[in-house]
C-alpha cells in the first residue's frame, strides 16, 4: 500500500506564503504606478471626444470624432507644427550624435584634468530648462546681447534672432543642442569604455589606420548603444516643450509653434481642451510609433551582431 507525501505541502505553503509576501511588498507601487500612468491616458482619450471649456458649470458635451476630424481638416496650424516637431527632432538628435561620438572619442583617453572636464561638460544637462532659456534670451537680445556686439565689433550686422521667423527655429535647435549633447557623450562614452581590445589589436596587427578602425570597429559594435541613445533623446526632443514657450511662446507668428506648444494654446489660452487632447492623443500616437520603430531597430541590430 503506498502512502502519499505529506511533506508537499508543508513545503509548498511556505513557498506560496513567501510568494504571496514578496507580492504584497511590490503590490503597492505597482498599483499606484499603473493608476498614474493609466488614468491621465484613459482621461486624455475620453476628454478627447468631448468639448469642454473648463467651466465646472458646463459639463463636457460628446462630439464624437469631431476634434480630430477638425484637426486634420480644417485646422491651419496642426500639420505646419507637426512639420516643425519633426524638423525640429531630426536637426537636434542628428547634431547631438555627431558631435556626441565626437566628444566622446575625446574623453575615451586619459589626460590631465579629464575629470574636470567631463564634469564641465555635465552642467548644461543638470541646468533647469527655464533658467537656461532665460540666459539664453539675454545672450540672443538684440540690442544688447553679447552675440549681437561681437557681430557689431567685428563689422558684421546685428540679427534678430528669436525675432525673426526664419532664424527663430534654428536658434532654439542650437539650444537644445548645447543643453544636451553632454547625455549623448556619456552614453556613448560609456559605451566605448565597454568595447572589448581584442578586435582592435588584431586591427592594429593588420595595420588599420585610427579612422578605419572607426568606421569598420568602433562604429559598429557602438550601434546598438547609438541606437538606445537615439531613442532617448528622440522621445525628448519631440516633447521638447519649455524652452520653446519660454524663449519664444511659439512665434514669431506661428514660426516655432510644435504639437506641445500648439496643445498648450489650445487648452489654456484658446479653452478647447477636447481639441487639445485630440491634438496630444495623436501626439502620443507619434511618440509610440519613433518608440517602437527604434526599438525594433536595436533588436534587429543585436540580433545580428549575436550571430
Amino acid at each position: 500500500m503506498t502512502t502519499l507525501p505529506v511533506t508537499s505541502t508543508r513545503v509548498f505553503k511556505p513557498h506560496f506564503r513567501r510568494r504571496l509576501q514578496r507580492l504584497g511588498f511590490i503590490l503597492p507601487a505597482v498599483v499606484f504606478v499603473t493608476v498614474m500612468m493609466a488614468f491621465p491616458l484613459v482621461y486624455n482619450g475620453w476628454l478627447s471626444l468631448h468639448e469642454w471649456t473648463g467651466s465646472a458649470r458646463r459639463a463636457p458635451e460628446y462630439v464624437g470624432t469631431d476634434n480630430y476630424t477638425e484637426l486634420f481638416t480644417t485646422s491651419d496650424r496642426f500639420f505646419p507644427a507637426v512639420k516643425r516637431t519633426f524638423l525640429f527632432s531630426a536637426v537636434v538628435v542628428s547634431a547631438e550624435l555627431v558631435l556626441g561620438i565626437g566628444i566622446a572619442l575625446l574623453l575615451r583617453d586619459i589626460f590631465p584634468g579629464h575629470t574636470v572636464v567631463k564634469t564641465l561638460i555635465l552642467l548644461p544637462m543638470v541646468a533647469t530648462p527655464v533658467a537656461i532659456s532665460m540666459g539664453w534670451l539675454l545672450m540672443l537680445e538684440p540690442t544688447i546681447g553679447v552675440f549681437n556686439k561681437i557681430l557689431r565689433d567685428v563689422g558684421l550686422t546685428a540679427q534678430p534672432w528669436l525675432g525673426s521667423q526664419s532664424q527663430a527655429l534654428w536658434v532654439l535647435m542650437a539650444v537644445d543642442i548645447w543643453q544636451w549633447t553632454p547625455m549623448m557623450a556619456m552614453i556613448t562614452l560609456a559605451g566605448l569604455l565597454s568595447l572589448p581590445d581584442d578586435p582592435y589589436e588584431a586591427a592594429l596587427v593588420d595595420g588599420a589606420s585610427p579612422l578605419q578602425s572607426f568606421f569598420h570597429i568602433t562604429l559598429p559594435l557602438l550601434v546598438p548603444t547609438l541606437l538606445t541613445a537615439v531613442l532617448l533623446r528622440s522621445i525628448e526632443a519631440l516633447k521638447t516643450f519649455d524652452i520653446i514657450y519660454t524663449m519664444t511662446r511659439g512665434g514669431p507668428g506661428f514660426a516655432t509653434e510644435t504639437l506641445n506648444t500648439l496643445a498648450y494654446v489650445r487648452a489654456f489660452e484658446y479653452f478647447r481642451l477636447g481639441q487639445a487632447s485630440a491634438l496630444l492623443v495623436v501626439f502620443f500616437a507619434i511618440v509610440l510609433g519613433v518608440s517602437v520603430i527604434f526599438i525594433q531597430m536595436r533588436r534587429t541590430v543585436s540580433a545580428r551582431q549575436a550571430l
